[in-house]
């Protein structure tokens, strides 16, 4: 993928450039904020049929006198007569929604003919103004993959990582300048409805997953009037504090984990046997383990549970890697800690060549600013035993990398928590909302939840495994959602894919 970015970068410098016209509609600026939302987009072929540019915006949305930042967009013209724009993010927080739609990934073909799909790298990612904490990758692997010198999970190794923790949180602050104030969910939709007004939209329709269904909630309640068609995919549920988000998606990395066990054992070269209580029981045992075996990689770094079960995670996201996990726990029990490491490298965006991409970086900035863990006073400790007691076969060990390192950098992060919509109602149009019954990342309960909380939500449900549900090779769902956009004809009630 940074190949590919680079070769688009490069192309970007080459091509000429064309302007594109003023915008002809109201752009709907903020007090202030009108000549910035007039700015002419200059877009670059860029290879491959796309075309490339750079957007302005605030870095601090309250301040119009203050300094910008520059935003990454690509676009891919619709092949048929354009209906208009259609915007979409991946997720993350630290997506690259530039990469997303450069990989033809972002919508449907149906989508891809009859708008002008267009992707961005939100600000602090990717190609767009960056957020930078640690300078040396070294300080990275240390950070996600070194050794602690007291074991999981005591009250000495959450000493260790709280320490490690606030050395990452204060280069974050000392190398990402302003931009780190300014990194929530409510600064990033106002940058999407910037780009609605640079690309002459009078509405925003949008294509947000997993994270990007946030982006879109947020949006939806900051420009109700500016919502055109919206789909969200993965819902997150806006009313949960940060504990709950945690420790239900731990729960929701359990399901998918028994979906996959269960899977496996109907299958030739599964490495368990029994029954499913024997065979999770067994692979609970086999992932503790790891503390103990220790399983040196190539390059030095040693596997623990923390990283064994991120890399589980990452392949429960599709069962299209369920033969990948299989493989990987298998190589695992006979001593090859390889494939485990690949895995927990695609998940923290290690490259081959020991670099990194910043998706951890922008992971923090913005879960930091828009959940208050200072405000939770239950202890740690307390928290991972509540995790423990809910997900004790996968999400028990994921939590010591996941829930652990945020909130122990939450809650002395360099930056206070943001002001964020409270209510989601705004909006006056129908928004869908996808949701798969067996997602590990965002669990069905939020896509149910948004739905109902956003007011005209029209919940679209894939019963199935794996993260997110449209565009992933369901008719029904994808028949649903594009007769949504294409036509704005909503289906009569749930298809129940």
């Amino acid at each position: 993928m940074r190949v590919v970015g680079l070769a688009i970068a490069g192309a970007l410098l080459l091509a000429g450039c064309t302007a594109a016209p003023a915008p002809s509609v109201d752009t709907g600026a903020p007090a202030g904020f009108e000549s910035i939302y007039e700015q002419q987009a200059f877009w670059n072929a860029c290879g491959d049929g796309f075309d490339c540019t750079t957007v302005s915006a605030p870095v601090d949305w309250s301040d119009p006198e203050s300094d910008r930042i520059q935003l990454a967009v690509v676009r891919q013209e619709s092949t048929n007569t354009t209906k208009g724009t259609l915007l979409t993010n991946p997720g993350g927080p630290g997506g690259s929604g530039f990469d997303f739609v450069s990989f033809g990934y972002a919508v449907s073909p149906a989508l891809r003919a009859d708008y002008d799909v267009v992707g961005w790298d939100p600000r602090g990612v990717g190609r767009s103004t960056r957020v930078t904490c640690f300078t040396d990758p070294k300080q990275t692997d240390e950070l996600l993959y070194g050794a602690y010198g007291s074991p999981y999970p005591s009250t000495q190794w959450l000493d260790e990582a709280t320490t490690r923790e606030q050395g990452f949180a204060d280069a974050c602050a000392a190398n990402s300048g302003e931009l780190l104030a300014h990194m929530d969910t409510a600064s990033n939709a106002r940058d999407m409805d910037l780009i609605r007004a640079v690309l002459a939209s009078k509405k925003l329709n949008y294509v947000g997953y997993s994270y990007g269904t946030w982006l879109g909630t947020v949006y939806a309640q900051l420009f109700p009037q500016r919502v055109g068609a919206m789909v969200l995919d993965g819902g997150y549920d806006p009313a949960l504090p940060a504990f709950d988000l945690f420790q239900q998606r731990m729960v929701g990395f359990d399901l998918a984990f028994r979906s996959w066990m269960q899977s496996c054992l109907d299958s030739d070269g599964c490495p368990f046997s029994g029954d499913i209580a024997a065979a999770l029981g067994a692979a609970t045992t086999l992932i503790a383990s790891a503390d103990q075996t220790a399983l040196v990689a190539d390059d030095g770094r040693v596997l623990d549970t923390a990283t064994l079960a991120t890399g589980i995670g990452a392949l429960l996201y599709s069962t299209s890697y369920w033969n990948d996990l299989t493989a990987l726990l298998t190589a695992y029990a006979a001593g090859d800690p390889a494939p485990a490491f690949a895995a927990a490298d695609g998940a923290n965006n290690r490259f081959a060549d020991g670099t990194y991409g910043n998706t951890v970086e922008v992971a923090f900035a913005v879960t930091c600013q828009d959940y208050d863990f200072a405000a939770d006073t239950t202890a740690i400790s307390d928290r991972l035993a509540q995790i423990d007691a809910a997900a004790p076969i996968l999400g028990t060990f994921m939590a010591r990398d996941d829930y652990a390192q945020l909130a122990t950098a939450c809650r002395s992060w360099p930056e206070p928590p943001a002001q964020l919509p409270t209510a989601f109602d705004g909006a006056t149009v129908p928004i869908v909302v996808v949701g798969t019954t067996n997602d590990p990342a965002t669990p069905y309960a939020w896509s149910q939840a948004l739905a109902s909380q956003l007011g005209n939500g029209v919940l679209i449900t894939r019963n199935g495994d794996g993260h997110t549900g449209y565009n992933k090779g369901n008719a029904c769902v994808d028949s649903a959602v594009d007769a949504y956009v294409l036509e704005g004809t909503l289906p009569a009630s749930d298809p129940n894919c």
